[in-house]
């Protein structure tokens, strides 16, 4: 009719295989890089029926997820931990090479300027100082920095999150795709070392190092550290002195990880299967 002639087109293989799983026609195409296959008509609806019906609710369910993970992440790692300290200009109680007690001394040893009598030694502490003022000599002395209680929680409920929902999450996927592709034989050379073909993905290989610096992260832990000499006011704290010995080593973990989680986001770019065809 009017010159043309009606075509009709099966998509049912572009869509699933002979086994019903969906079809790899999509994935072949693209690696094909033959802008007109991909700009043909019926490769452009499958793609985009695809994508309005199945695609769609899974890539925004997957990205909302790793958006709220990131920010747990930051939560856990840059907000909370730099929230004021509580207590941490509160006065301690005289100890040993402290000032305990004060009296007053004369010219004639009954009265006069004021001073101040220490018991043991006079070792001052690093959060500690003496400050003179005129014939008066004060001794002041203060805890260490303790972020107050709800905010270490806060911060203990978020790493756990991280550790298990996370970490979890992408060790879970890790060792399925590695016992899947060496069970069929698909590996890739990367010159003398074989690796799982799914590697080849630099998506993919980006979340396999974040798996690693998260479970590195895990290992140097200062919380972890501190458990074993906190005492119950303290609890969960991660400022003790074993926790600030591996404290700058984790956050080498923590940076590191922070720029893998922000380079996974880039794929947020990939909108509609049209754009990322063109």
């Amino acid at each position: 009719e009017n010159g043309e002639r009606r075509v009709n087109y099966y998509v049912k293989h572009l869509v699933v295989d002979a086994e019903g799983v969906f079809s790899k026609a999509t994935e072949w195409i693209t690696e094909s890089r033959d802008p007109k296959i991909v700009c043909h008509p019926v490769v452009a609806m499958v793609t985009d029926m695809v994508w309005s019906k199945v695609a769609f609710r899974t890539f925004l369910f997957g990205k909302a997820w790793f958006l709220f993970t990131i920010f747990i992440f930051i939560l856990s790692q840059s907000i909370f931990t730099t929230l004021n300290n509580e207590d941490s200009l509160a006065p301690l109680p005289p100890t040993a090479g402290m000032a305990s007690s004060v009296v007053e001394v004369g010219a004639d040893g009954h009265g006069g300027h004021r001073m101040l009598s220490f018991s043991g030694a006079t070792t001052y502490p690093p959060w500690g100082y003496a400050s003179f003022i005129g014939t008066t000599t004060y001794m002041h002395r203060y805890e260490e920095p303790v972020r107050p209680h709800g905010v270490r929680v806060a911060i203990l409920c978020c790493r756990i999150f991280i550790y298990v929902l996370s970490m979890g999450q992408w060790m879970f996927y890790h060792i399925r795709n590695t016992v899947k592709n060496c069970r069929a034989g698909d590996v890739a050379r990367w010159g003398r070392c074989r690796l799982p073909q799914y590697l080849c993905n630099w998506q993919d290989l980006a979340s396999l190092g974040l798996t690693l610096l998260l479970l590195l992260m895990l290992c140097l832990e200062p919380i972890l550290y501190c458990l074993g000499g906190a005492d119950a006011d303290h609890s969960f704290t991660d400022l003790c002195d074993a926790g600030r010995e591996v404290s700058f080593t984790y956050s080498l973990m923590s940076t590191g990880a922070m720029l893998l989680y922000f380079l996974m986001l880039s794929d947020l770019s990939v909108l509609s299967t049209r754009v990322s065809a063109f």
